[in-house]
């Protein structure tokens, strides 16, 4: 077993926090070390978004 099979995962579809492999890959982000990390899964995505287009911006100057 890989120790991704013992994180935390986000699914996008469903909007839940799993332990493990519960889900398609299609549908699960992550993994996460704890629960509450998987739970704000969203909001990391939105901050690394936002910070790898002022860096291509920055880039594209």
């Amino acid at each position: 077993m890989s120790d991704a099979e013992h994180k935390y995962w986000y699914n996008m579809k469903t909007g839940a926090v799993e332990h493990g492999y519960e889900s398609a890959s299609a549908d699960r982000v992550g993994p996460f070390d704890t629960h509450v990390e998987a739970e704000h899964a969203l909001e990391k995505l939105r901050e690394n978004s936002a910070k790898w287009a002022e860096e291509d911006a920055a880039d594209n100057r």
